[in-house]
């Protein structure tokens, strides 16, 4: 029953999923269950919470963002893959870099992509911090997404410096992120970002407050971040 709903809920905000992307939604979930047996990828199993919690939330984004082909986008500690899989599965001429600290996890996201049949990805097995120093990624990215991962002042460092000048960070909130917010103004102001967009909605059927912030790239962030790996999370800025 909670797929279905989670395509009426889709279909309400304009987005009608074809054949492939159903079934591609629905490989993902028992492959995410499968794998969760053997490591650690979720809390949430059941087909309810993962169509809900991971697929519409995930998803949820591109109610309030034009995701546009060709835009290279990198999520940061992106875990059993969200924001940025089931996006890909909607978008499907964007392409999609996953950056993780955890091995283990790379080679599930590895083997979802596979069992998937998704082209344009790129998985790499790193911290976000000295990520964020590789001149091969730094600034190369046109979006940066991070759904959960951190306090926005420790996020905004770990993910600005991915962002090209002109591109955009979206993060994915709960309650509590207009706080986070008003923390992270200083962060934003030496990472060379400022908010463009707080859209704020609550998640179908819990009701949980959900937020999709935008966060606008103006200049070119300061070489010295981010700083050393466990750095930012110690000494927010």
């Amino acid at each position: 029953m909670s797929k279905d709903v989670f395509v009426s809920l889709v279909k309400e905000r304009g987005i009608d999923l074809s054949e492939k992307q159903l079934q591609q939604f629905e490989r993902y979930f028992k492959i995410l269950v499968e794998w969760n047996e053997k490591m650690n990828l979720t809390a949430l199993t059941s087909e309810e919470d993962v169509y809900i919690k991971h697929f519409y939330d995930s998803i949820s984004a591109s109610f309030f963002y034009s995701f546009e082909a060709g835009q290279k986008i990198i999520d940061v500690g992106a875990g059993a893959g969200f924001p940025s899989i089931p996006l890909k599965i909607l978008y499907p001429e964007i392409h999609v870099s996953i950056v993780d600290s955890l091995k283990k996890r790379i080679g599930f996201l590895e083997h979802l992509a596979s069992e998937l049949e998704l082209d344009g990805v790129a998985f790499y097995h790193d911290r976000a911090e000295t990520f964020g120093q590789n001149p091969a990624h730094r600034e190369q990215y046109d979006i940066v997404t991070a759904r959960a991962v951190a306090r926005m002042s420790v996020l905004a460092e770990l993910c600005l410096p991915l962002v090209k000048v002109g591109g955009e960070f979206i993060a994915m909130k709960g309650a509590g992120a207009e706080g986070e917010l008003t923390d992270a103004k200083n962060a934003l102001i030496q990472l060379g970002a400022k908010v463009k967009d707080d859209h704020t909605f609550k998640l179908p059927i819990e009701e949980s407050e959900r937020h999709i912030m935008i966060i606008e790239k103006q200049k070119a962030t300061k070489k010295k971040y981010p700083r050393k790996p466990g750095t930012p999370n110690k000494q927010p800025l």
